[in-house]
């Protein structure tokens, strides 16, 4: 029994030595697969460069606006084809100064942001009691029934943020331009009270205030304003000394004061508004074009004034201002790699310009997009799993395109490739979709850089160029199941 036992052990003791040599073995294989392998050279990148176009863009949230009165049935779907991308909604609440919003209005309105999502366009909107006359105007509301629609028209504001570029703080005085109550509403508290009210009914949207100096009054400081999403909008632009009232305060002109502050403002917040008499030179052309670029202008009313909208035809910067109004984003180059191995980098660096009078406003995601040539249109509602259609590969770079203001800027990125991606030709492209997920997979809503031959329509993306995926590039190596971005940088480029 002894000896079996003695014969036994050894045999035991070689299975053992068997046993933890796999267990290396197989522990090694999967710690040399993570790592990066060998110092093999990355591959060389390759310089782009891209042609500018100074094609009109129809770019989100930017841009002429057309005007609609409401409520009431009304057609969307023509806007896009007129040029535009952004419509103004007045709406009108004079049949209940002294009633709650009946079910039937607030359906009505629902009606109409549906139609305006199927036209692919967003809206300004502006709630109002009457439509002046100055100095006297008809009544607006008070401040307990202002409060109360408000409360009303929360759920509705909410569901449509999508389709709701900004909003005007409206309700109070004549054309709900903060001034000219019938209702004692022209003061800072009562003004200070509603204009809360409706920042806490749509917390993720700019309200735009009528007059300078009351957003001065409520925050000193521009920068407190635009981070409580506070704006201005300017519905006298460039049509007298003060534009009627805006700039003046007392009966002192203040247009230095507050064109100082607003300068500062509007580079975070958006600018718009509307001219309401030619009062030339100041509305003619170069001054125009001057004040927009001081204050950052994103939209402007197509309607009104017509005097100075065709003094800019005739002048010959109407075309320069339509293209420039809000931002205008431009590549000057790319470099990267053309070639890079799965589970490889890409390292990509982007030049671009900003040639608008602003930036984007509203909070956009920018993700770097590897698909099969040629590409399909994919679907937004997988891009958790990283990819938006078949063999497609998406990543967003937490970095903020509202930081690309007037001027050049840059970015760098190096992104691990998928160790199991399929050998072949990519096309390279970045896509700035929509926030929101309802509108993310619409390439309407998705931003279009002012380039030739860039620009995907069926998928919103603008192309960089190709990358081929082969096992037998040289370059680092990790076994990770999606795209991923190992490390970013911004800084600002050279001027093109």
């Amino acid at each position: 029994m002894n000896m079996k036992l003695e014969t036994l052990r050894p045999a035991q003791g070689r299975l053992w030595n068997l046993k933890l040599l796999l267990t290396l073995f197989l522990l090694s294989s999967f710690l040399f697969g993570c790592a990066p392998a060998s110092s093999s050279p990355e591959p060389d990148s390759v310089s782009h460069t891209y042609v500018y176009s100074d094609a009109p863009l129809l770019n989100p949230e930017r841009g002429f606006f057309t005007p609609y009165e409401l409520p009431g049935p009304a057609g969307f779907s023509s806007v896009r084809i007129t040029g535009n991308t952004l419509v103004h909604l007045n709406i009108r609440l004079d049949d209940y100064r002294e009633s709650d919003l009946p079910e039937e209005l607030l359906n009505g309105l629902q009606t109409n942001f549906d139609d305006i999502r199927e036209a692919g366009v967003k809206a300004i909107v502006r709630f109002a009691y009457n439509e002046g006359p100055y100095p006297d105007s008809e009544p607006d509301a008070s401040k307990s029934q202002i409060l109360r629609h408000i409360e009303q028209l929360t759920p509705l504001l909410q569901k449509n943020a999508d389709v709701i570029a900004w909003l005007e703080a409206g309700f109070i005085g004549a054309w709900g331009e903060w001034h000219t109550s019938t209702n004692g509403l022209d003061n800072l508290a009562d003004k200070r009270d509603i204009l809360n009210a409706l920042l806490a009914a749509i917390p993720n949207r700019y309200v735009q205030v009528r007059y300078p100096a009351n957003i001065i009054e409520m925050y000193p400081d521009p920068l407190d304003a635009a981070q409580a999403q506070v704006a201005h909008h300017n519905d006298c632009f460039l049509s007298s000394e003060t534009d009627v009232g805006t700039y003046e305060r007392d009966g002192v002109n203040t247009i230095a004061r507050d064109q100082a502050y607003l300068a500062e403002l509007t580079r975070f917040t958006p600018m718009s508004g509307e001219t309401c008499a030619p009062f030339p030179p100041r509305s003619e052309c170069a001054n125009a074009i001057r004040e927009m670029e001081l204050l950052h202008f994103s939209a402007l009313n197509e309607a009104y004034h017509k005097g100075i909208l065709r003094s800019w035809e005739t002048g010959g910067c109407l075309a320069e201002i339509t293209n420039r109004l809000g931002y205008r984003l431009a590549l000057i180059s790319a470099d990267f790699n053309e070639q890079a191995r799965p589970g490889g980098l890409l390292n990509l660096m982007v030049n671009i310009t900003n040639s608008g009078f602003a930036s984007l406003m509203n909070p956009r995601p920018l993700f770097v997009v590897l698909s099969p040539s040629p590409a399909g249109r994919g679907d937004a509602l997988s891009l958790s799993k990283g990819a938006r259609g078949e063999g497609e590969f998406t990543v967003q770079l937490e970095l903020d395109p509202r930081a690309w203001q007037p001027g050049a800027s840059s970015f760098t990125a190096s992104i691990r490739l998928p160790y199991k991606m399929d050998e072949g030709e990519y096309q390279l492209a970045l896509w700035l979709p929509d926030e929101a997920e309802t509108l993310q997979a619409n390439p309407l809503y998705a931003v279009q850089f002012a380039n030739e031959g860039v620009w995907d329509e069926s998928t919103g993306c603008n192309i960089l160029g190709t990358v081929e995926v082969d096992a037998s590039v040289t370059g680092s190596y990790k076994r990770t199941g999606f795209m991923t971005v190992e490390e970013w940088s911004v800084g600002t480029s050279p001027s093109p």
